[in-house]
């Protein structure tokens, strides 16, 4: 069995209200955390590993150490909650059901940043989260947690919550810190980074729904203990949001240590394939992450299980391997089509990007064009290379990653699944009807090198 550290009391009837959650030992830590000094708390989230759990996979510790302190000068801890990847859905989750666990989280962070408010940025199509979050705030302010002189310790706490407008694009933590603002959610320019220059040009940290929340069990049990959890740099434990062609669907909450084996086909998390039929795919952490076949999912290159942390995913590289992302584990079957796939997720891209970068405007829309013509059976040969050819040139050229996250599915798709591209060109009217299927799947074709 798994160990649980954030779902360990997910099961327990009312554990979204604070007499409930306050009983099962919650506010524990952060009791124990004002009695540090936030410079201890530093240390302990240093020490226990913690890595952000929105995607990037930046140590936690590292990024709190940034944040200038400027004399006379507020700070502010922002809580990334725009959850906007596709596939992935771990943080609404935690919002919904174990709020208390992400308001002691940001308890404890905000009196290590010597934050006096900060905020919870949530998606707006989580419309009805933000009361459940809002009540939970309410029953932590009546109960002394937040509020003003928090415990007698002198510290102050206001946390605010802040509807989105549903735009992915706000999910990256410059234009989610415009957005916060009151404009438009384009991402800014770096340097200056938030660290420096953040929300009213403050200093800011933006941490993932996940990332905060998981700081309590660091203090609970130590950042040392925490580390011991997992394996080299994949330290604690990880949400992950499975979905798919997959008998068990849900948010598992796995210590880095399984096998993506043993995750998509043992009864404790995936439960195997749905009506029995073969994996021919996954998309491991979200939408943005590369595809990768079957035989190089359950595998690396060199013929080892592959496992389920940030280290063993990325193996071999974007060649062979993919990224541990946000944990959105989509699984495809034998009866999935990938150039539809990448055409869905590039029309989602093109329709999610801002407009301010060229590559990303108008190459997202460009392949969403190409993918379009091949999946309906009016594409050409040349149009692979040119798919391949248009995600080289948004890839790196953009302010923020949306254009790589655009890019990577499509160099992706190519680079493993070529022959399902050139089959959808030659069979024109068959590919209407009918689906590629496994043939060729684990044997890649190269993708071109201009």
């Amino acid at each position: 069995m798994s160990k649980k550290l954030l779902l360990k009391d997910a099961h327990i009837e009312g554990i979204r209200y604070f007499e409930t959650y306050r009983k099962q030992g919650g506010y524990g830590a952060a009791e124990k955390a004002l009695k540090m000094t936030p410079d201890e708390i530093l240390e302990e989230v240093k020490a226990s590993g913690l890595r952000g759990r929105g995607g990037a996979g930046f140590p936690t510790g590292m990024k709190w150490s940034f944040l200038a302190k400027p004399e006379g000068v507020p700070r502010h801890l922002v809580v990334n909650a725009d959850e906007s990847e596709p596939g992935t859905f771990k943080d609404r989750y935690l919002m919904e059901f174990l709020p208390h666990l992400l308001i002691e989280g940001m308890l404890i962070s905000s009196y290590c940043l010597g934050s006096n408010v900060s905020y919870i940025y949530i998606r707006g199509e989580y419309s009805w989260i933000p009361d459940i979050l809002e009540e939970a705030i309410e029953e932590a302010k009546a109960a002394g947690f937040l509020g003003k002189n928090i415990l007698g310790t002198g510290f102050d706490l206001e946390i605010y919550v802040q509807r989105g407008a549903g735009a992915y694009i706000c999910g990256e933590e410059t234009a989610l810190l415009e957005s916060l603002e009151g404009k438009r959610g384009n991402p800014r320019l770096k340097p200056p980074f938030p660290a420096v220059k953040g929300l009213w040009e403050r200093p800011t940290v933006v941490n993932n729904v996940e990332s905060i929340a998981a700081v309590v069990p660091i203090i609970d049990i130590t950042g040392a203990e925490y580390a011991k959890i997992g394996v080299g740099r994949s330290t604690g434990t990880k949400l992950i949001s499975a979905c798919g062609n997959i008998n068990k669907p849900g948010v598992y909450e796995i210590d880095m240590t399984i096998t993506v084996e043993e995750f998509i086909y043992s009864d404790e998390y995936c439960g195997g394939i749905k009506d029995g039929k073969k994996l021919k795919a996954c998309i491991p952490g979200g939408s943005s992450v590369p595809i990768v076949p079957a035989n190089l999912l359950l595998k690396t290159v060199n013929g080892e299980p592959r496992y389920m942390n940030y280290e063993s995913l990325a193996d071999g590289g974007f060649a062979t391997g993919t990224m541990m992302g946000s944990g959105g584990f989509i699984v495809l079957d034998e009866d999935q089509c990938i150039v539809e796939h990448t055409m869905t997720l590039a029309r989602f891209y093109n329709h999610e990007s801002c407009g301010q970068c060229t590559p990303c405007r108008e190459g997202t829309g460009w392949m969403y064009k190409i993918l379009k013509k091949i999946e309906n059976g009016q594409g050409k040969m040349e149009d692979i290379d040119l798919l391949w050819d248009i995600q080289r040139k948004i890839e790196g050229n953009t302010i923020c990653p949306l254009g790589d996250a655009a890019a990577w599915p499509v160099a992706a798709a190519i680079r493993h699944f070529r022959d399902e591209f050139e089959w959808h060109v030659k069979n024109p009217e068959l590919c209407l009807t009918q689906n590629y299927g496994l043939a060729h799947y684990a044997n890649p074709i190269p993708a071109p090198t201009v």
